[in-house]
């Protein structure tokens, strides 16, 4: 192969897929030799020293450079061929931590010449799939690669350390894309010239050549300002075309009226609207009346009345003579999303009703567990324009769904819903209509930013008037088993006061008979809602009326209880997550959220939201079963110590890696996302590369004078990256 040139954007085979190269094709989706540079290496160890075990989580595969701190060669007895096979434990030290290695040979001259091999103190890189077994971490047979043997490479200064996935270790990575690397002739400058410029980076093939192979700490740092710098900038010029397209479409525009719904729902309202509500809302009202379509989202926490803003909007395009429609992600929350809507309007949801107002209209609810009949209602008052409020679930999006006149479409809870059904929805209209985004989970701003760039943000940030303080603690029954006790106490105390309490599990069925420990991979025993509703109602929460609720329930059950629930009928819900959006019972204050580990730090923060909403302060425990040094208690004590969402929102995703956060993933793939580019540290990046690709999109709004950059746009556009970054 010296000698040979390939284009970048040849297929994989044109490079020699074969052997590792073909491991990497179906481990990671690469198809051209171009895609391999951009496998990016996830750190680096330096000459002379180890590398940190990070966090370790069962059947993840690992690659680390460690150093053999023992090697001992057992005999045993193999139970298949009755011969005598080796067993050699090896022991290796990394910069914070020891694992056990164990491999396992028939042959007692490969056994020996392992055992040489791996001899105490030998350097080398490792890689292998977790797995915790007696009481330690463990990898079996893991490959190696080790350094300054006779025929083996010298340890370089730096050593890429790149993730093992399906089989492929990390120097099979490094191997194949420094193969790549050779044979490419024509790495696409995706940057224009004055950006490239105006930035001081350097160019792109050397940038790889340097993310890969570098000689010197500097030359790796030089590389990532670059590659980071591409990331943010092919992003953010997507994000900046899509705003192009929105403000270049036309919509009918739904001024409202003075003395039409609207009016009349704002004099009925028995509190008043939070600066922040009138605000947004008066931002919402504007672009409403304009002649191209609004992309706004509404983001806020927990309990800050997004709900009534949204409600507002719809009001207005009714009085407009459209229509709105609620797309919710589970039959639960539409139903409660329903009725609450229906009850702040009253006899404003009631027209052609006996007793209905003259200017009022109709909310319908459309789900897929509808009687034949209340269906075909619905489906009729929605075609024939009575229905001014649509409230549905994914049932909405058939296509035998139609609407007389939809103007506004609102999706609650947006991350639950793909591009495909929000396009569906809107595609019943006849003029694209304004699309009105909500989430209660607080979005940083540099998130905002990266991921929904083509949308206008608008934040509540205060609570209205009554809401109850809650209180957070966590429950950590493996050292203070006792406090279990203590908190179904607590429940019985609050509802001897005539509250209510939420006590939620992890899973439906007792089933499984349990899963690992998030950090250290032992078996512990989960909490399932159908084994301890009836285990409560007969031990410690006796005589108090005990019921469940999870999503395996029939549709009409499950309303049946949360109706019940709502009314005062039931002391004590014991559900799954079912309830942590949208659930609004004022009177519920207290929350036991059990295997509270098992959740991530959003969902804690939503399903405390759901007490202390009716001016009653709240209590929630945070009950878990893990060791008090692990991180998952790390993650409880973070949610119990503040109620700032936004707060909780970048330990989110500090804890999660933010490939998984943002839709990408750490492979190369086919379309490029955000390997290097992180959305919480980069925020001047994020904002240079935002002016700038507005500014040249202004000047090469087809990017036709930019034809590179135009592949790296499109390949983003059409990979699942953009699933993401669509989300409007």
């Amino acid at each position: 192969m010296v000698g040979v040139q390939v284009r970048w954007d040849a297929p994989v085979a044109a490079g020699g897929g074969k052997g590792g190269t073909s491991k990497i094709v179906k481990a990671t989706g690469v198809e051209t030799v171009g895609h391999l540079p951009g496998i990016f290496p996830r750190r680096y160890v330096r000459k002379g020293a180890l590398s940190e075990l990070e966090e370790l989580t069962e059947g993840d595969m690992l690659s680390l450079v460690g150093e053999v701190v023992s090697s001992q060669q057992k005999t045993y007895q193999d139970r298949r061929t009755h011969r005598t096979a080796y067993r050699l434990e090896v022991r290796v030290r990394a910069e914070d931590g020891r694992l056990l290695l164990t491999y396992f040979d028939r042959a007692k001259h490969t056994a020996d010449w392992r055992a040489g091999q791996l001899a105490r103190g030998t350097v080398a890189v490792f890689s292998g799939r977790l797995k915790w077994f007696n009481g330690e971490w463990q990898l079996t047979n893991p490959d190696y690669k080790t350094f300054g043997g006779e025929g083996q490479p010298e340890m370089p200064d730096l050593i890429p350390i790149y993730s093992a996935a399906s089989g492929v270790n990390s120097w099979v990575f490094e191997d194949t894309i420094r193969l790549a690397l050779d044979l490419v002739e024509d790495v696409p400058e995706v940057l224009p010239p004055v950006v490239r410029e105006a930035e001081d980076l350097i160019g792109a093939h050397e940038a790889l050549r340097w993310i890969h192979r570098p000689d010197t700490w500097a030359q790796k740092v030089s590389a990532e300002k670059r590659l980071k710098y591409d990331e943010a900038f092919v992003a953010q010029t997507v994000l900046a075309r899509r705003r192009a397209a929105i403000e270049a479409t036309v919509a009918n525009p739904r001024p409202g009226r003075a003395d039409g719904l609207l009016a009349a729902f704002d004099e009925r309202l028995p509190f008043e609207l939070t600066r922040g509500q009138r605000a947004v809302g008066e931002e919402i009202a504007a672009e409403l009346g304009e002649g191209h379509p609004m992309h706004r989202l509404l983001q806020g926490e927990v309990g800050s009345g997004k709900t009534v803003v949204a409600l507002r909007a719809m009001l207005q395009v009714i009085d407009s003579g459209g229509q709105a429609a609620l797309l919710a992600p589970t039959e639960v929350l539409a139903q409660q999303h329903q009725r609450s809507i229906t009850t702040m309007l009253g006899e404003l949801a009631e027209a052609g009703l006996l007793g209905g107002s003259d200017v009022g209209t109709r909310v319908t609810l459309l789900t897929g567990s509808l009687s034949a009949a209340a269906r075909r209602r619905a489906l009729a008052e929605a075609a024939g324009g009575e229905a001014g409020i649509v409230i549905g679930t994914h049932a909405l999006l058939e296509e035998k769904v139609q609407l007389a006149d939809l103007g506004l479409v609102v999706v609650d809870e947006q991350h639950r819903f793909g591009v495909e059904q929000r396009a569906a929805l809107s595609g019943k209209a006849g003029l694209p209509p304004h699309v009105l985004v909500m989430t209660a989970t607080p979005i940083p701003r540099t998130v905002a930013m990266t991921v929904f760039g083509d949308l206008d943000t608008s934040t509540l940030s205060e609570l209205p008037a009554g809401r109850g303080d809650v209180q957070t603690n966590v429950v950590p029954t493996r050292a203070r088993p006792a406090w279990l006790e203590r908190a179904w106490e607590r429940v019985r105390e609050e509802v001897a006061k005539d509250r209510q309490a939420y006590v939620v599990c992890s899973r439906i069925d007792p089933g499984d008979a349990g899963e690992g420990d998030a950090d250290s991979g032992a078996k512990v025993p989960l909490h399932a809602v159908e084994e301890l509703a009836p285990e409560l109602a007969a031990g410690a929460l006796d005589g108090l009326r005990v019921q469940m609720l999870h999503g395996r329930m029939p549709a009409d059950e499950k309303d049946r209880v949360m109706q019940a629930f709502a009314a005062g009928e039931v002391d004590v819900l014991v559900s799954t997550t079912v309830i942590e959006v949208g659930v609004d019972v004022p009177n519920a204050t207290v929350m036991v959220i059990l295997d509270a580990d098992r959740f991530g730090v959003s969902q804690l923060h939503q399903l405390r939201g759901r007490i202390g909403r009716g001016g009653h302060a709240g209590l929630c425990l945070l009950v878990t079963g893990v060791d008090p040094a692990t991180s998952s208690m790390e993650r409880l004590v973070a949610v119990a110590g503040t109620r700032d969402g936004f707060e909780l929102s970048r330990i989110d995703l500090e804890q999660r890696r933010e490939g998984n956060v943002l839709g990408t993933e750490q492979s190369g793939g086919r379309g490029g996302g955000l390997k290097l580019l992180s959305v919480l540290r980069d925020e001047d990046v994020i904002e240079r590369a935002r002016t700038a690709a507005t500014e040249h999109l202004a000047k090469d709004p087809d990017l036709s004078r930019t034809p590179a950059l135009a592949e790296a746009v499109r390949r983003l556009e059409d990979s699942e990256q953009a699933s993401y970054l669509e989300m409007a």
